[in-house]
């Protein structure tokens, strides 16, 4: 994989004690990204976690590659990238963007252009204006997103059916 496949999972934040340890907020829902053994890229460098524990909402790491508190301090602030996960069960934002949706019928009803959060369930948005639930989405690849819709669903967002 290239560094274009990196997806941004995290911040570096303020340094902890005197040994280089570093706070991390994720943005990713996957804790494994700070699990001991893992490889961060962080400014333009590989980091490798030794140790990592929870803190509130956040992570307390130590890098390998960072020996102080001076270290710790000059990554302040920088952006945590990795690879995706391989999970076939999850269903990844950045595999859902552009994607075609269309419905069990084969009916399409536009492309996916963003992933919205939203507390109940996150929302698809379409192109053509309509937001999907993401709890009717029973299929998703990079190609087509297939959904089973309730009756009813984009006449109420103002959505359309379109050609193929």
């Amino acid at each position: 994989m290239t560094d274009a496949n990196l997806l941004e999972i995290g911040r570096i934040g303020r340094a902890h004690g005197i040994r280089g340890e570093l706070f991390v907020s994720l943005t990713s829902d996957r804790v494994e990204r700070v699990a001991e053994g893992s490889s961060i890229e962080a400014g333009g460098t590989w980091l490798t976690i030794i140790s990592s524990r929870p803190s509130g909402n956040r992570f307390i790491v130590r890098f390998a590659e960072i020996e102080s508190r001076d270290d710790a301090e000059r990554m302040t602030g920088t952006v945590l990238r990795a690879y995706p996960l391989d999970d076939p069960d999850a269903l990844w934002v950045h595999e859902m963007i552009g994607s075609s949706v269309i419905d069990l019928a084969g009916r399409q009803w536009g492309k996916c252009i963003a992933v919205v959060a939203n507390p109940a369930s996150d929302l698809l948005e379409l192109d053509t204006g309509a937001l999907v639930p993401t709890v009717f989405v029973v299929e998703s690849t990079t190609e087509a997103i297939v959904i089973d819709p309730p009756e009813g669903l984009f006449e109420l967002n103002g959505g359309e059916e379109r050609e193929p």
